[in-house]
């Protein structure tokens, strides 16, 4: 099978990369390698895939948002399926550059769907925890109400799903919308908070600890999320399903895919100080503008309907992480 992934130097999308051309499928990578974080890191994820599955992935470097490229990029390839991972990611830097998100997570994303759209086949696509906002009651539910986002890139991924809801409704397109939740591992994002933490240990500089430190995060192993994603890759939700995750009446499904277990941060610094042998020097800090106290990942639907079940608890999962960072970065 062929498949398209876009953000394919990313975190998640080179995992994700890799599972699909381990058990034999094609890979058409889409990333436009932009500097929001390292682009050596991005560069250094695409190296490793290029080395373990070589012919079997075809990268370009592209941006989703110009429609015209992607129009044309399908024309040289037989894609079967889509997973559009691809985003202007995080909460603090949609404070300052509010049109990268509108170019990206909007238009970009109104471009994917014209792609499922022309060639007729199933969208897995990323949302994200930040939807649930304001919530107070948990742990996060798929049928809750997700009206009160609390930042630009909340509200950004909250649109892709009701757009999303209208071109399943409209064209009967096989949607999948997975709202990850605190996803970290080896090969992660500098601007998330567990590499954040690894790297203040190593460098021996203050760790931010925000809202003085009272925060809960449902932390997901990356192998995890990809187990996930893949599941729902090859089960599309049909039109006749008796039942979709998100109460929608398409073939339309949304998800929570996280580790369900809401984990306190302090518990998760002294894990990365045991894995690390370093003692943190906390910067206790005040809430951020656009964060929330809690996330908690409620994932019966995607367990009932994909036999998800997530297997690496923080204990496990956060050596790996700072096993993979003395590796990498010559610590």
């Amino acid at each position: 099978m062929s498949i398209l992934v876009t953000g394919a130097a990313g975190f998640i999308g080179s995992e994700t990369s890799r599972a699909l051309l381990a058990r034999g499928d094609e890979v058409v990578g889409i990333d436009n390698l932009n500097d929001y974080y390292d682009p050596a890191l991005k560069q250094a994820r695409l190296d490793r895939i290029d080395a373990e599955f070589g012919k079997s992935f075809a990268f370009e470097k592209m941006d989703f948002a110009e429609a015209d490229a992607l129009a044309e990029l399908i024309t040289r390839h037989k894609i079967e399926r889509l997973i559009h991972l691809g985003a202007q990611a995080g909460v603090r830097y949609s404070l300052e550059n509010p049109q990268a998100y509108v170019r990206s997570n909007l238009v970009g994303h109104c471009n994917m769907l014209e792609v499922a759209r022309r060639l007729e086949v199933p969208m897995v696509y990323a949302s994200s925890s930040s939807v649930y906002g304001g919530n107070t009651s948990l742990p996060f539910r798929v049928e809750d109400r997700v009206d009160h986002p609390l930042s630009l890139y909340a509200a950004t991924k909250k649109s892709d799903e009701l757009i999303s809801e209208s071109y399943a409704s409209l064209y009967r397109l096989p949607l999948t919308g997975l709202r990850f939740f605190t996803v970290y591992g080896p090969w992660g994002r500098p601007d998330m908070a567990m590499f954040i933490f690894t790297k203040a240990l190593f460098e021996g500089t203050p760790l931010p600890l925000y809202n003085h430190g009272n925060m809960r995060r449902d932390f997901t192993y990356i192998d995890d999320i990809v187990t996930g994603i893949v599941a729902c890759l090859d089960g599309p939700p049909a039109d006749d399903d008796a039942e979709k995750a998100g109460g929608s009446h398409t073939p339309h499904a949304l998800y929570n895919i996280g580790n369900s277990r809401s984990e306190e941060l302090s518990r998760v610094v002294h894990l990365l100080e045991q894995a690390t042998g370093k003692t943190a020097i906390l910067d206790l800090q005040p809430m951020q503008i656009g964060d929330v106290a809690n996330t908690f990942a409620d994932i019966s639907a995607i367990e009932r309907n994909h036999g998800f079940k997530p297997t690496t608890t923080i204990d496990k999962g956060i050596p790996r992480l700072v096993d993979w960072y003395r590796e990498h970065y010559g610590v």
